[in-house]
């Protein structure tokens, strides 16, 4: 290996901050970090070759450049590096889930990346600088030590932007201490299948509290001030969480009216809050494959919602437009396909000069032009540009360890606090009485930290055997919570469980789900396994108190273990996770977290969701009918909305409904609620659900106190797609009258 590249050499070339050179003789536009971005792009643009404006356009796995060059992972190989970027000029580098360096320090990352990125910088023609990217969906969470926050499901039931804002600027100054520049979040989609494998990934089901919270996200990711400028990425565009049959991937057919007025929303949300890339959805909707997807890519993304800045695809979907689509004769006719389409960049991790080659020859039959690969390469460029890559290509990675271990802890456990969601508490037996004694905690789940933060954590499918995620099990918060005086004790058995909890005060039951990523996360019965629910029921027989706490990723059929005193849904709560349970079980927090996402009664009913549509169904189970309603959770005080209002009681149907909504906390300690507002149409010549979420707010009120909250309802949340089943028409707000609910409270506003 060449000296250059060692671990001490990449740290040493970052002690001050690094630019890019000029050529030399040259004092090139693109290099003045004075001049406007536009000529920097017009003019670097106009110095590049073919070849070198196609590699911008190729995104390599950093495994393409350390060992064997394959999946070894290890030291870099020059040889290796120069066919990545120099040879074959490539513009993005990413660590997939696992890829990273071969001791897992946020210092070794940073090292890893700086290593790159100067590699590029010295070695290209014009020190064009790559630009970096990672998942990191909840929290830096490839990286070991690094703080991991609730998955995305957890914190849509937190249903607060703020929280989510700060989560996403905590996630991007830790990865932007590893001197990563892009990130592949926020997961903008709607899940509404409970068997879907990335379920757990989304903010929920609705789509202005996923569009709301997703943009939140973008907010906090591009505006975090770390140590680099971090891109956020809307992901995956549009419609993958529509399988046709539950499974990751698998074909979706959906009508343009569902698209328009379910799907697409909450990507635009997303969007318009400056969202710098956009990644494009690995499935196919309605027969075409989304990267092949002009109607996706242009008209929608382009045209309708006005995105300028970078489509990149997901793993290897250019490719598979011939290997698994088959709507491309050969590899350059998919490139061509996603090319034109509107792919600016496509994630081709193993073959980077079968990607350069591949669009050359596309290029050569006249497949692509050559002004469409200039529009694709500025795009890229730009973002470059707008990142200061050409002035801040490095990180000091000897500060990487302090930024990241053990940072924002306590902003992660205030998110997992917030995510918790309170479904049972009959006969009040949550907070645990100080008269407590003894304390039984059963369930395989109640001491796995690894399993409590999910998948794609440090790797792909979840932690890797023999690493252990540093953090708080469940089992750890409820001992450290617990008073003094009162005894817990782990049960390690089913039947050791059953024997302590005959003389136990209470049992606290823990269960859930593996964690898994993707396919393999899909469960076709998407229930609590077998010995969980014998488990829990004979628990319950036993006649003493029992609390469930699932740790899941998605709402799961309990079965014969419904019914216990209490139930905690705490989703898959993050490092920071035991402590929020034991926080929310012990009364130190007051549960605010509310679903946002509907849990079934029984298998069989998916996909379920609260905006089912009216129909003449009769069968059992056939309308909406859930166990827990989308936006149901309890409070440890109580809470009463005593009025909506409307600005006015008729408007047009371009203006924006104006309300006012009474709350008041009629219990004796204080909390945060959730304050949302419904609207349903008494008539309309679409059908349209008894209930849709069109605005909600959070807000924290004192015990006794009362607050009168603005919300207001822009015509967008209340336009749908008119006309027949072809779904021709443009989005519009129909006339007629409009019932906004909140709680049992009601206002009618007439538009026209």
């Amino acid at each position: 290996m060449n000296a250059l590249l060692t671990l001490a050499t990449a740290v040493a070339c970052v002690a001050a901050v690094a630019s890019v050179p000029a050529q030399a003789g040259d004092n090139p536009t693109y290099t003045n970090p004075n001049a406007p971005v536009d000529l920097r792009v017009r003019d670097l643009l106009h110095r590049m070759t073919l070849d070198e404006k196609i590699g911008q356009m190729d995104q390599i796995s950093v495994v393409n450049m350390q060992g064997d060059c394959q999946w070894s992972g290890g030291a870099f190989t020059e040889s290796c590096m120069k066919n990545v970027l120099v040879d074959n000029h490539a513009g993005s580098v990413l660590s997939g889930g696992g890829a990273g360096p071969s001791v897992n320090t946020p210092e070794n990352w940073a090292t890893m990346v700086n290593t790159v990125q100067k590699y590029a910088v010295d070695n290209t023609r014009l020190h064009i600088p790559i630009i970096y990217g990672v998942d990191a969906v909840h929290g830096h969470n490839n990286v070991l030590g690094a703080t991991v926050f609730p998955q995305e499901i957890g914190m849509g039931s937190t249903w607060d932007p703020s929280l989510v804002r700060q989560a996403g600027a905590a996630t991007a100054r830790a990865v932007a201490a590893t001197g990563i520049d892009w990130n592949f979040a926020p997961v903008t989609d709607i899940a509404r299948d409970q068997r879907w494998g990335r379920y757990y990934e989304t903010f929920g089901e609705d789509p202005l509290l996923s569009g709301t919270l997703a943009a939140s996200a973008v907010q906090g990711i591009q505006d975090a001030g770390g140590a680099k400028d971090v891109a956020a990425t809307v992901k995956h565009f549009a419609g993958y969480g529509e399988p046709g049959n539950g499974h990751d991937r698998v074909p979706g057919d959906v009508s343009i009216r569902y698209l328009q007025d379910t799907l697409l929303p909450s990507y635009q949300q997303a969007i318009d809050a400056g969202a710098q890339s956009v990644m494009v959805n690995s499935g196919a909707i309605n027969g075409v494959p989304a990267t092949g997807s002009h109607y996706l890519l242009t008209d929608v993304l382009r045209k309708q919602f006005g995105f300028q800045g970078v489509v990149v695809s997901d793993w290897q979907d250019v490719r598979a437009l011939q290997t698994s689509y088959h709507v491309a004769a050969d590899y350059p006719a998919a490139i061509a396909k996603a090319v034109n389409a509107g792919l600016d960049m496509a994630m081709e991790p193993y073959d980077a000069q079968g990607f350069s080659d591949g669009l050359k020859t596309a290029v050569q039959r006249h497949l692509v032009s050559v002004s469409r690969i200039d529009q694709s390469v500025s795009r890229i460029l730009r973002l470059k540009f707008e990142l200061g890559l050409f002035e801040h290509p490095y990180v000091d990675a000897s500060k990487a360890n302090s930024r990241v271990i053990g940072a924002d802890t306590a902003l992660a456990r205030q998110a997992a606090d917030a995510s918790q969601v309170l479904l049972r508490n009959d006969d009040s037996v949550l907070p645990i009485s100080s008269s407590a004694k003894k304390i039984v905690v059963a369930g395989s789940y109640a001491d796995d930290i690894n399993d409590q933060a999910g998948g794609w954590t440090i790797g792909w499918q979840g932690v890797p055997s023999g690493v252990t995620l540093p953090g708080t099990t469940v089992l750890q918060g409820i001992e450290k919570a617990a008073p003094s005086g009162t005894q817990v004790i782990r049960a390690t058995s089913a039947d050791d469980a059953v024997a302590k909890t005959k003389d136990a005060d209470l049992t606290v039951v823990v269960v859930g789900e593996k964690a898994a990523a993707e396919g393999a996360a899909d469960s076709p019965r998407p229930e609590l396994s077998a010995d969980q629910q014998a488990l829990v029921k004979s628990l319950k027989a036993t006649g003493k108190p029992v609390v469930t706490v699932v740790i899941a990723g998605r709402p799961l059929v309990l079965g014969d273990a419904d019914g216990t005193e209490g139930l905690l849904m705490s989703w898959l709560p993050g490092s920071e996770g035991g402590d929020a349970v034991a926080d929310v079980l012990f009364g130190k927090v007051n549960p605010s977290g509310r679903l946002s996402a509907s849990w079934p009664k029984d298998i069989g009913n998916e996909p379920l969701y609260y905006q089912q549509l009216p129909g003449t169904n009769s069968g059992p189970e056939s309308s909406y009918d859930a166990a827990y309603p989308f936006g149901a959770g309890l409070s440890y005080t109580t809470y009463s909305f005593d009025s909506i209002s409307a600005g006015a009681p008729t408007g047009r149907t371009r203006d924006t409904v104006h309300l006012k909504v009474k709350v008041t906390d009629s219990g004796a300690r204080s909390g945060d609620v959730v304050v949302p507002v419904y609207v349903s149409q008494p008539v309309s010549d679409v059908l349209s659900p008894s209930r849709k979420l069109v605005a909600f707010t959070k807000v924290h009120l004192d015990a006794g106190r009362s607050r009168t909250v603005t919300l207001d309802v822009p015509p967008s949340r209340l336009a749908v797609t008119p006309g027949d089943i072809d779904g021709a028409g443009r989005r519009a707000v129909a006339s007629g009258a409009y019932v906004f609910t909140v709680g049992t409270q009601t206002t009618t506003v007439t538009l026209h």
